[in-house]
């Protein structure tokens, strides 16, 4: 059985469309869920959860590593994919990680796309970032998987990180054996990337590489992630989900 666990805060206009995706990326499996952990949402992302087939966990922690790890515990698979709630996956990759896994693989991630609009500054910075972050083997948040024994050996997320829990997340998992980096990639919103000026995201950004694992033991200056800023529509490119 294959359990997808999607983190989310305030996210009723992004989630109908990741969890469309998943339904469609899942289709070709035996069994599976979806797990919407409502980490204390004012909006309507429980009822949308609902709506679009899965199970929603309820807490009130605000922080993505703790919402992950709630939605591992309630999950009822073997095999455990961690989406985001703007992020859009396809039947290829959930193919592709199943088969990694099967072949040995601890757990793994994929590269991250953006087809949406952005700014050009953005798509400069992604496509350096990208290649620096993504060579040196490490999963991006929006989209992770493990197997539950693995996950349980590791202890899950760590959470005394308010952001980056993805770095250790890998790097723990490195440590049991071959971490599995899929070429192919999934799509994720450009959002954050139109309501925040390069310097506020670059500065937040460095902001947790110069501060390292101490600077992100709190939300203190990690708005970026947290003061739960959101678009008021949802952008065409990411409507169109499942792209096979």
């Amino acid at each position: 059985m294959l359990s997808f666990i999607v983190p989310a805060y305030n996210e009723e206009l992004e989630l109908p469309a990741t969890l469309t995706a998943i339904h469609t990326a899942a289709a070709n499996s035996e069994t599976y869920e979806i797990i919407v952990v409502n980490d204390g949402s004012t909006d309507a992302t429980a009822e949308v959860a609902e709506n679009g087939g899965a199970r929603v966990v309820t807490i009130h922690r605000r922080q993505i590593a703790a919402a992950r790890n709630a939605g591992a515990r309630e999950a009822r698979g073997d095999v455990l994919f961690f989406v985001d709630a703007d992020t859009r996956i396809t039947s290829r990759v959930v193919s592709a990680a199943v088969t990694a896994l099967q072949n040995g693989s601890v757990g793994g991630g994929a590269r991250v796309e953006i087809e949406e609009e952005i700014p050009k500054w953005a798509r400069i910075f992604l496509t350096g970032f990208g290649k620096l972050y993504f060579a040196a083997n490490l999963g991006a948040g929006a989209f992770l998987f493990t197997s539950r024994k693995r996950f349980e050996d590791i202890g899950g997320f760590d959470e005394e990180c308010f952001a980056g829990e993805e770095i250790f997340f890998t790097q723990a998992l490195k440590k049991l054996g071959r971490f599995r980096l899929l070429t192919e990639p999934v799509e994720t919103s450009g959002r954050k990337l139109r309501m925040y000026s390069s310097r506020e995201v670059l500065s937040a950004l460095f902001g947790v590489v110069l501060r390292g694992k101490r600077g992100v033991r709190t939300r203190d200056k990690l708005d970026l992630w947290y003061n739960g800023k959101r678009e008021k529509e949802v952008r065409k490119a990411t409507v169109e989900v499942a792209r096979d």
